[in-house]
């Protein structure tokens, strides 16, 4: 489905991590690579810029990390980017250039584009956000099916085969998330898309919506 696609969900430009996404037709795939290729990019960046601490963690010198924050590598923190009071990233991520990280919020093998803002007590795992998207307060991906099975994307069109056990919320270019929602295993949600708060959100939401209920989708229309 084309919706779907990198192509149409991502501004590759607007990420560090766009080489991972070379031969990949959609966003999901790229999940069992981050960590590898978190290690090579970071040997290659310049020392000049980012700062290697600890075990494969790569801070740029822009970046603003509280003292508090635990960073576990594989990890690269782009520039100008804010990681804040007790945030914990568990490993496997790359946070965008002045993207934010936020009080208590948590972070698993995730990619965050730049200016992707997860400011306040978020859990965002197995999961990649596009370019300027935001979660609102408590609002988290849920990875994991409750009865264990692998991942597969419901669409109108057809349900995609993940392979994935492990597979959060793929979120567009600036998708805004509505406060307390939960993205169940395996939401893909289009750019430009807002999703009311206390949403529990399944499956695909087209871009351009706005994601009021489960069945009550509808389409964007700007001032």
């Amino acid at each position: 489905m084309k919706e779907l696609t990198v192509k149409e969900m991502y501004t590759l430009e607007e990420t560090i991590a766009k080489d991972i996404f070379d031969g990949v037709t959609y966003p999901w795939e790229v999940l069992p690579k981050i960590g590898g290729f978190i290690q090579k990019l970071g040997e290659s960046l310049s020392s000049e810029e980012y700062d290697k601490v600890g075990d494969n963690v790569w801070i740029a010198k822009s970046a603003k990390v509280f003292e508090s924050a635990y960073i576990n590598g594989p990890a690269i923190i782009g520039k100008n980017a804010e990681v804040r009071h007790c945030a914990f990233i568990r490993g496997n991520a790359i946070v965008g250039e002045g993207a934010v990280v936020g009080n208590s919020t948590e972070l698993k093998n995730v990619i965050l584009f730049n200016k992707v803002q997860v400011p306040h007590y978020n859990y965002v795992g197995d999961s990649v956000l596009g370019y300027k998207s935001h979660m609102g307060a408590g609002s988290i991906t849920s990875n994991v099916k409750s009865d264990k099975k692998l991942v597969v994307i419901k669409t109108p069109e057809e349900n995609i085969e993940t392979g994935l056990k492990k597979f959060g919320a793929m979120l567009g270019d600036e998708v805004e998330v509505g406060c307390g929602t939960v993205l169940n295993p395996g939401s893909v949600v289009g750019s430009h898309t807002n999703i009311y708060p206390l949403s529990s959100v399944r499956g695909y939401v087209p871009g351009g919506s706005i994601y009021k209920c489960r069945g009550e989708v509808v389409e964007k229309v700007e001032d």
